[in-house]
């Protein structure tokens, strides 16, 4: 069970990341296409920042005076220097550092290459699994 705890069997494995210089449209297409709220951003390959969903609407909220989606690009909205670790990375460091900066993601590299994120989505995934994989049946059903 240990094992199982891992940064590798809780992230999403992904190639998927966008070019700062994609407009916000497209990505945000992507995004609900995929149904992710998180994308790494990169420029000439390499990472340089994360795209959250969260961060995206607020940008086209009030507060920023409703700029147009279509006058945007993803250099316009990310965050630079996301939190990004390391597949090697103990999980539970991980975790307390997420919990620590109240951020919902880490950017997962391998060998300095993107090769996934966690999320706290992913995190709550895993939790539920493991606590019914030790739920004795038909206890915890639903009770009307």
């Amino acid at each position: 069970m240990h094992n199982y705890f891992s940064i590798l069997n809780v992230m999403t494995p992904f190639p998927h990341a966008v070019d700062v210089d994609a407009s916000i449209h497209e990505a945000r297409e992507f995004m609900m296409q995929k149904s992710i709220r998180h994308l790494p951003v990169t420029e000439r390959g390499g990472l340089v920042g994360l795209l959250s969903d969260h961060d995206t609407k607020i940008m086209l909220g009030p507060d920023f005076g409703y700029p147009k989606e279509s006058e945007l690009v993803v250099r316009d909205v990310y965050v630079e220097e996301p939190y990004v670790v390391d597949i090697s990375a103990p999980l539970l460091g991980v975790l307390d550092t997420m919990v620590g900066r109240h951020i919902g993601s880490a950017i997962i590299t391998k060998h300095k290459k993107l090769a996934g994120i966690l999320t706290s989505r992913d995190v709550c995934k895993a939790l539920a699994l493991y606590l019914q994989s030790k739920q004795p049946p038909g206890e915890g059903d639903d009770v009307a």
